[in-house]
């Protein structure tokens, strides 16, 4: 998964319908996790018939070694199988951007290595050429958008017949994009006894209706929220009080701070064009990507964003669960997100693997309930950036 997976939901594909609606009606409630915890949910095989709705696991490997990773995240402690020794393909991971399937490719060629685990991304806008020959050539596990995954089933260049697992990475993202249907027609052509794994940092109630048609007797992991807000980055607010004085900070930030490589959130595209040329009149280098652009313009200027050619990255939410690139030491949050469980997301740009970094909130009045519900929702206190910013950078 991705290396900040905080939330899993999975479970055993249901032979017939063995689900009781009500029951799972009823326990949707307890679902509701207050506090500093994150659902995570998995489904063993081996379940009894006879168990509860859920059930706990607890398992954790805390160490890496053997693969030369100093230490796991909370969730791969506890959710990483994979039987590499037969070159078929074993696990099928769905992703609702082409970004963040790349980068949990990457993720998993890194921990698969020392063991000969090969991975490959089936996503759009790449060769369907290139995608046959190497799926042909074997590999253990697939990590795409739903599309081209679809696609290559369709084409029975995807083999289904010894897929052991089935994971939604960003669940709440991909059962409210229109990647219902898609994600329907993927799991019909999977085997019928199946491990499904749900990943989500939230998991609303709607979307775990949905998972009621292809899960059955799921296990919950949970993981505090301590374990997942992301250590080494230092989270700091700064009061702007209006809107248009934003401007004026970030730019004062740029021209008396060192920074190496930072990335901006905004919300909107109306302020995502007009923050992108207000900087660039200003003789800053910028890149700036958001998620309906074109596929090859999205990759162009991402690599030019990672090869150092521009300090600054613009972007909005949708590429926020994809950004990876290991320069990056600030997170600005220019406008604030929307929902507290994107917070995560887009701090996490600047400490994925636990490097170090900084997040800057810009509060204007409006933005202080939000503040306040993002640090109840993760248990943090994020205080009012200091006057020795330089030397947290």
């Amino acid at each position: 998964m991705c290396s900040e997976c905080f939330s899993v939901m999975a479970g055993s594909a249901p032979e017939g319908s063995q689900f009781d609606a009500r029951q799972f009606d009823s326990k949707v409630n307890e679902l509701e996790v207050s506090g500093p915890y994150y659902l995570c949910i998995s489904t063993r095989l081996s379940a009894d018939d006879g168990q509860d709705f859920f059930t706990s696991y607890d398992e954790v490997y805390d160490s890496f070694d053997a693969m030369g990773f100093e230490k796991p995240s909370a969730i791969q402690q506890r959710e990483i199988q994979l039987n590499y020794e037969l070159l078929e393909c074993l696990a099928l991971v769905l992703a609702p951007t082409r970004e963040l399937a790349q980068q949990i490719e990457k993720v998993m060629r890194a921990l698969g290595d020392y063991l000969g685990v090969k991975v490959h991304a089936c996503v759009g806008g790449t060769s369907v050429w290139e995608d046959q020959h190497i799926l042909s050539s074997g590999v253990h596990v697939v990590v795409g958008t739903p599309g081209r995954v679809f696609d290559m089933l369709r084409r029975q260049s995807l083999r289904p017949d010894h897929i052991k697992t089935f994971v939604l990475d960003e669940a709440d993202e991909m059962l409210s994009r229109g990647f219902k249907d898609q994600i329907y027609d993927i799991f019909q052509l999977l085997p019928p006894k199946i491990q499904v794994a749900v990943f989500s940092a939230a998991m609303p109630p709607e979307a775990l209706e949905i998972t009621r048609k292809f899960m059955n007797k799921p296990v919950r992991i949970l993981v505090k929220c301590d374990e997942l807000t992301l250590e080494g980055i230092k989270q700091f607010y700064v009061n702007v009080d209006k809107e248009e004085w934003k401007l004026e900070t970030v730019c004062d930030m740029y021209e008396t701070l060192a920074i190496t490589q930072s990335v901006i959130f905004v919300n909107t595209r109306r302020k995502f064009d007009w923050l992108t040329d207000e900087m660039q009149s200003r003789d800053h280098t910028v890149s700036a990507t958001r998620g309906d652009m074109d596929h090859n313009t999205r990759d162009i200027i991402t690599r030019e964003f990672r090869s150092g050619s521009s300090r600054v990255l613009i972007t909005t939410d949708l590429l926020a669960r994809g950004i990876d690139v290991q320069q990056v030491s600030l997170v600005i949050n220019y406008d604030l997100p929307t929902q507290p469980e994107n917070y995560l997301h887009r701090i996490g740009c600047s400490g994925r693997f636990g490097r170090k970094g900084v997040s800057i909130n810009f509060v204007t009045k409006d933005d202080e309930r939000m503040l306040s519900d993002i640090q109840r929702f993760y248990n943090v206190v994020i205080e009012e950036l200091p006057a020795n910013v330089a030397d947290l950078l």
